[in-house]
């Protein structure tokens, strides 16, 4: 019995130490960046772990909740070999609030106090009012009370009675208001609560070390819960100038993770699509029923946008090249009595201080100028040479535009910080100018109003994705439109807006319209006028649309009779008109047809 326990106690004394090298250490991991795709995002984390020689085992911290397995890429600075990966959600994680979370939570337990008070004071003044109604019958030997005895109790009845009662009404307004208040902090908190980090996800990891080292893991993985797509501002401030397009993103994650200064791209691809190219099989004809519904491919169209703007300098040239009065500072040494440049940054005035503690990303260009063209343009104090300095303003000048083979990408250097809620983040990318035709289109038959079109041409270097864009005409924002690349156009029309300055008018002309019976069929014809008239300054072009009936049947007859010098398509019964109109100006059209049938018979006609 004795040699079975001492066994047991050695076998343990061997399998702890295993044990404990089978916990595995926890470390935590940095989200740098994100590539965010149509329907997913590629998340970028690092970490630095001290490894020992030989085998052991690390939980790498703090990645998404939401992880396709298949795409993890792990890489390591040092020669270690990996054995095996597992991912798994960390359900115990320690909730963490922030700072407008925490300030919520403290105003509402202050409000709840407050509220909780005032009860108690609504309660005792209830009671006070109840207890003195209750009291205030006169009985049995108070039936001999003298007049002014009576009145004194009377008074003091009305007025403890009107001093309650207002109490009681004041207590309930504050109620009224502090309940208020309390609701919309409810509210607030559980809007800043609605955020997806109740979990995280984890990576355990074996490695095999030939050494003892401090190294520096990559873990790169696709998660599904994150995303963006286009959206588009549409401005024209005339039609004597290009339209402008705000190319923009709206953006959403729900990662498990706040994303702190993380540098974000993204990305027009779609990772998780089905891979393999169609391969087609014998079809067969057989009898179905008629599809409701057909699922067009699209293929975005994509052209090359290239190069980087002009003029500019890094901060790295700027400290080794200073022109001056004197001479040209190279590598820290003057080749002659060194002398100061002013620096103008957007328009202003700094010292070599201020310019210096300038963040270097935030330079959008810089342009060094000589002594005579310095002093001609900032006076004497540019005897030593100006730094003439442009800084980046809006997000568009820290977005660069990459047209890959299979997508395009817009890699933004700037880090962003984006809660994990869910919710639409808005960003501009791009801002461009569109050179655009301006014509107007009308169809009177169908609406009175003048449509305003956009024509752009050479529409594919913008990198234009579907989405849906808002239109801002003149000033006035004037509704939505879709655009749509996957047109294989080569021009792009935008419907930019109804403008009643340009009135349409359509009206049938009773002179002119009549009816016949010949003998077993019935005649009739039908003439109609348009009016166009130009309210504007400048003049416009226009293209106009009416139609006249084409016949489905022998024993019916369509004519046109009367088109003005419409272009008419035979097939269809369309009339085009491309009409000039000077502002001011009145132009009057005419449209005639006739239609022939059996007198008999009943046909929908207007």
């Amino acid at each position: 019995m004795k040699t079975c326990l001492i066994a047991i106690w050695l076998l343990a004394a061997y399998a702890l130490p295993s044990l404990a090298a089978e916990t595995p250490t926890h470390v935590p991991s940095q989200l740098t960046s994100a590539t965010i795709y149509r329907n997913a995002a590629e998340m970028n984390h690092t970490a630095r772990v001290q490894l020992r020689k030989g085998s052991s085992s690390i939980l790498l911290e703090d990645l998404s909740n939401n992880v396709d397995i298949n795409s993890i890429q792990i890489h390591c600075s040092d020669p270690v070999t990996i054995l095996s990966v597992e991912f798994s959600k960390q359900f115990l994680k320690p909730e963490s609030r922030t700072a407008l979370e925490k300030k919520l939570m403290d105003t509402l337990e202050t409000a709840n106090h407050q509220l909780a008070r005032l009860e108690v004071q609504l309660r005792a003044d209830n009671e006070l009012l109840t207890l003195l109604r209750a009291n205030k019958e006169i009985r049995g030997t108070q039936s001999g009370l003298s007049v002014t005895e009576l009145m004194k109790m009377m008074e003091y009845f009305k007025q403890q009675t009107l001093e309650l009662e207002n109490d009681l009404l004041a207590l309930r307004e504050k109620e009224t208001i502090l309940q208020e208040n309390i609701n919309k902090l409810r509210n607030e908190l559980s809007e800043a609560e609605q955020k997806n980090t109740r979990t995280s996800g984890s990576l355990t990891l074996q490695i095999l070390s030939a050494a003892a080292v401090t190294a520096e893991f990559t873990i790169s993985y696709i998660t599904p819960t994150a995303g963006w797509i286009p959206s588009y501002d549409i401005r024209a401030d005339n039609i004597n100038k290009p339209l402008k397009l705000l190319y923009k993103a709206k953006i959403t994650q729900a990662t498990g993770l706040d994303w702190k200064q993380v540098r974000l791209s993204l990305s027009s691809a779609q990772p998780r699509e089905q891979g393999n190219a169609p391969v087609l099989r014998t079809w067969f004809l057989k009898y179905s029923d008629p599809w409701s519904d057909l699922a067009d491919s699209v293929l975005d169209k994509r052209a090359s946008i290239r190069g980087a703007l002009s003029g500019k300098l890094s901060g790295a040239q700027l400290d080794e090249v200073v022109v001056t009065a004197l001479g040209v500072k190279r590598g820290g040494h003057l080749s002659e009595e060194p002398q100061e440049p002013i620096y103008i940054v957007n328009g202003k005035t700094m010292s070599a201080e201020q310019f210096n503690d300038i963040d270097q990303r935030a330079i959008k260009n810089i342009r060094v100028l000589k002594d005579r063209e310095a002093t001609a343009l900032y006076g004497t104090a540019a005897a030593a040479g100006a730094v003439v300095v442009t800084l980046r303003e809006e997000l568009d000048d820290y977005v660069a535009v990459s047209d890959n083979q299979l997508n395009v990408t817009f890699d933004i250097d700037v880090p962003f910080d984006m809660a994990s809620n869910g919710k639409e983040q808005q960003i501009i990318l791009k801002q461009y100018d569109m050179p655009a035709g301006f014509i107007y289109y009308a169809a009177p038959k169908l609406s009175p109003d003048a449509f305003l079109l956009g024509e752009v041409t050479d529409w594919g270097k913008f990198n234009l994705l579907p989405g849906e864009a808002s239109i801002i005409f003149e000033g006035t924002f004037v509704g939505r439109t879709l655009i749509n690349p996957a047109s294989t156009m080569d021009t792009l029309n935008l419907t930019l807006g109804r403008d009643k300055r340009v009135v349409v008018n359509r009206e049938k002309i009773s002179d002119f319209s009549s009816v016949k019976f010949l003998g077993s069929n019935k005649k009739q014809v039908f003439s109609y006028e348009l009016t166009v008239k130009n309210n504007k300054k400048d003049a416009v072009v226009m293209v106009l649309k009416d139609q006249y009936p084409i016949s489905s049947s022998k024993e019916i007859e369509a004519e046109l009779l009367e088109s003005t010098g419409a272009s008419v398509n035979k097939e269809t019964g369309l009339l085009t008109w491309k009409l000039q109109i000077q502002p001011g100006e009145i132009r009057k059209l005419r449209i005639s047809y006739s239609v022939k049938y059996p007198k008999d018979r009943t046909l929908r006609l207007p």
